[in-house]
């Protein structure tokens, strides 16, 4: 088995992390960074996994957050993780049994999306590199969410994380806010050609919402998902609502 820390990032995440860490067992070396949680959160981490090293840096970009983590990384590979995921047994089988060549950088795995344990069977979260060589690798930030750049050849896991957040609505909506005063402003400062076509179809401010909200809803299928279907369509289209409201602000120099 190669040798993994797993790494987590951390703020007011006590209705989350006891499942992502309960779910790591089998990995040696934990390092959670931590923004200052004012709940639980260190308290759980520290009592469901043996070998916990938490790190408290106050945080300014999600990049400059992982950047950090993966330096506090002694292990050749590091499994990054976001505080509200859940390793499979599947993915963490497979994970035990690779060998990897050494042109392999990283690898990375599709996500089985959940609202309050309920899985969907669809959802827009995209795959995402999780293991790699934190020595070949940094993040870098892209709008308000953080990209992978890497040195070496990226190979993709079968098994599937289990992407469960399971903290209060109002939280979701204060991050979701936080979120669209970033994304807009990256929007707007870039042209049309950098963009990815959902991210164009942003730009035009009208077109976004309803378009989360049927794509999910009928053409992949969440009307048959019952309630949690619902709740993750409404969830998405007010995060593309609120999204378009900020480009507004933005755009017009609005007051907010």
């Amino acid at each position: 088995m190669i040798s993994i820390t797993a790494l987590i990032l951390t703020y007011n995440e006590e209705n989350n992390i006891r499942r992502t860490l309960l779910a790591l067992k089998w990995v040696e070396h934990v390092v959670i960074i931590d923004s200052f949680s004012s709940d639980r959160t260190l308290e759980i981490a520290q009592a469901s996994h043996p070998s916990v090293v938490i790190v408290q840096r106050a945080f300014d970009t999600h990049a400059s957050q992982w950047n950090f983590g993966l330096e506090q990384i002694e292990t050749p590979w590091v499994l990054s993780l976001d505080a509200d995921y859940e390793v499979s047994s599947g993915l963490a089988d497979e994970i035990r049994a690779l060998d990897p060549s050494p042109e392999v950088a990283g690898y990375e795995t599709q996500f089985e999306y959940r609202i309050f344990g309920h899985p969907l069977r669809a959802s827009v979260y995209p795959p995402r590199v999780v293991l790699f060589q934190p020595k070949r690798s940094s993040y870098y930030d892209d709008g308000h969410t953080q990209r992978l750049r890497m040195d070496g050849a990226v190979r993709s896991l079968t098994g599937k994380i289990y992407h469960d957040d399971r903290k209060p609505l109002s939280n979701w909506i204060q991050s979701q806010n936080r979120y669209s005063k970033i994304e807009a402003k990256h929007l707007l400062e870039h042209g049309g050609h950098q963009l990815s076509a959902p991210d164009r179809l942003r730009r035009k401010i009208f077109f976004a919402a309803p378009a989360m909200f049927l794509y999910l809803l009928f053409l992949r299928g969440l009307i048959l998902d019952g309630w949690p279907g619902w709740f993750y369509v409404c969830q998405r289209t007010i995060a593309e609502l609120l999204l378009s409201l900020r480009l507004l602000i933005e755009k017009y120099n609005l007051k907010d």
